[in-house]
């Protein structure tokens, strides 16, 4: 088959300079609505890759996200966020982003176009047969996330891959690949837009049900977050009080003990 970039086709919209503010808000608006209907047409095989995922993980192995630019960005969004929500190790779930950290808050020329520095950077984490890459590429064409991809596949590490193009070479390498097509962005071209968008989501599912797949929710409760501010504490009070019928004095005497909502709810059954 064919391979068109959808990501880069033409604006729906005409003359976006001569549009009013209203305008412009009500014709985003209406392609963000678009976005979670072409997300709900990629479930079955998020469903598979997020299975075998999972496999790697109770085997011991880590969850790494491959991007460059607003991609990679979302990646180690993602990754980051693992830790302080369910608890787990800031080595469980973790985001490279072309160009390194530097990356994250301010472009690197042509750090993308390295097809071999992708692997570079997997090996510096001692990638191995245990984990699972997942490459990020609206395009579906950045080299340094097809290199690392195809190198991955043909280390039989398992690899999936978001992208917003159909049958594009990050598709071919991938072991799972997850096309998401959201067609034209409003501004010709800029994928951090519905491309980006559904990324995120895509990237929301995966985290959240391998989490509570590893037995990090409870109920709809976040029972290992971290600690780490008055809002969290006050979250976790609720849910010590709901959980053991306890009034809030009693639940802030066992958070101080335990330091944990799993070790307070543990220690009271």
């Amino acid at each position: 088959m064919s391979f068109k970039k959808i990501t880069e086709s033409d604006s729906n919209y005409n003359n976006l300079e001569l549009k009013s503010t209203k305008e412009l808000v009500n014709i985003i608006n209406d392609e963000d609505m678009t976005v979670a209907s072409a997300v709900k047409k990629t479930l079955p095989i998020l469903t598979i890759l997020i299975d075998k995922i999972y496999l790697n993980m109770k085997n011991g192995g880590r969850l790494f996200y491959v991007g460059a630019g607003t991609s990679g960005r979302l990646g180690i969004l993602d990754a980051s966020e693992c830790p302080p929500t369910f608890g787990v190790s800031d080595k469980l779930v973790i985001g490279i982003i072309a160009g390194g950290d530097k990356a994250i808050r301010k472009s690197q020329e042509f750090a993308e176009d390295d097809y071999n520095q992708g692997w570079t950077d997997l090996l510096g984490f001692n990638i191995s047969k245990n984990d699972s890459v997942i490459g990020i590429a609206a395009s579906g064409t950045t080299p340094y996330v097809v290199g690392a991809i195809k190198k991955c596949s043909e280390e039989d590490v398992l690899t999936g891959c978001i992208t917003c193009n159909l049958n594009s070479p990050l598709a071919k390498a991938s072991n799972y690949p997850i096309e998401v097509i959201v067609g034209p962005e409003v501004v010709t071209g800029s994928s951090r837009m519905k491309a980006g968008t559904a990324q995120k989501l895509i990237l929301n599912t995966i985290s959240t049900t391998l989490m509570i797949k590893l037995g990090r929710v409870k109920d709809n409760k976040m029972i290992d977050m971290q600690l780490s501010n008055n809002k969290l504490i006050n979250r976790a009070e609720r849910i010590l009080m709901n959980e053991l019928s306890i009034d809030n004095d009693k639940a802030k005497s066992l958070l101080e003990e335990n330091k944990s909502v799993r070790k307070s709810l543990e220690n009271n059954k």
